[in-house]
């Protein structure tokens, strides 16, 4: 069956799930930022860096490094859901047990909630912390996930945020319904949108997602009088994301949108694979590969140029 955006929509202004609130961030807009991440995400990327961003639901972390084997959790959790065989811990996260307890509970924080829920009024109170470091050009920056999957808290955090004059970015996949991008146009002031592959096949099989629905929406946001704010960005996921024919492809797209498109290629990420094992979750890559060398970045950063891109954003 086809996925489409209004399959993977969360409805509340009221209250939202976020993952983490990154602050004094510098690469997630202008100036010092506070970032918060929403949870949730309507995509699959098989390289995702924040998996446990990607389901709408607390779950827990396991971080093995802390446990210190006091059991603590095998005798107070319910249904069985936690048992140590040959001092190693089976965790059955699916099952419905007093997890709110056996948190609690643990004397090393080595089992921790990936998530919290929070109102408006609370995450503006977490976000204004940070006020005062905002007058020197930055803002508040919404991520995820896939922020827009939580899209009336984010719009109601977004309303908020500029009605005490917050700059604001998001870093969406563009992968919604028109009518939410036309809902939160007027209080974005910064747009960082990803088009990770051109063909769609291909994107499907990486991501779990048809494209057109994200192609329409970049071709409609870098048509609008907020194109000089939009940011395209292509992660650069080794055998997946950097054949010259999809920066070629996406190159020209874009740039026939708009000439004068501002196009990021970023570098790949090696360090999201130590999450994977916090949710006992397998990484995509059996050996994580490397970050790309200046010289390889290069190659890439010619073939955008080649194809239309007069404005590469480089870090």
């Amino acid at each position: 069956m086809k996925s489409s955006p209004e399959q993977h929509m969360i409805m509340s202004e009221d209250k939202g799930l976020v993952f983490d609130i990154k602050r004094f961030a510098v690469h997630d807009g202008a100036g010092i930022r506070t970032t918060v991440f929403l949870k949730g995400c309507p995509l699959r990327c098989k390289w995702c860096q924040n998996p446990e961003g990607l389901d709408y639901k607390q779950q827990i972390l396991y971080l093995e490094n802390k446990c210190i084997k006091c059991k603590t959790c095998e005798h107070i959790a319910q249904n069985s859901a936690i048992k140590f065989v040959d001092d190693k811990m089976n965790l059955n996260r699916q099952q419905d047990s007093n997890w709110l307890q056996v948190v609690e509970e643990c004397p090393t924080r080595a089992l921790q909630f990936d998530s919290k829920y929070y109102n408006l009024t609370e995450i503006i109170q977490e976000i204004t912390k940070d006020e005062a470091f905002f007058k020197y050009g930055g803002g508040v920056t919404l991520s995820g996930g896939e922020p827009l999957f939580q899209h009336e808290f984010a719009l109601a955090i977004l309303k908020a945020c500029k009605q005490k004059n917050l700059h604001t970015a998001i870093e969406t996949s563009l992968f919604v319904k028109r009518e939410v991008l036309d809902k939160i146009l007027p209080y974005v002031d910064e747009f960082y949108t990803d088009l990770k592959i051109f063909d769609n096949d291909w994107h499907k099989k990486c991501t779990n997602v048809d494209n057109q629905v994200i192609k329409d929406n970049l071709k409609f946001l870098l048509q609008t009088d907020k194109k000089d704010c939009v940011i395209v960005r292509t992660p650069l996921i080794p055998t997946l994301t950097t054949t010259k024919e999809n920066i070629e492809q996406i190159s020209r797209f874009i740039s026939s949108c708009y000439d004068k498109v501002k196009y990021e290629l970023l570098n790949y990420n090696p360090l999201a694979k130590a999450k994977y094992s916090y949710l006992d979750k397998k990484y995509y890559f059996t050996e994580n590969p490397k970050l790309y060398s200046n010289t390889q970045l290069q190659f890439f950063y010619d073939i955008a140029k080649q194809n239309g891109i007069k404005i590469l954003i480089i870090e």
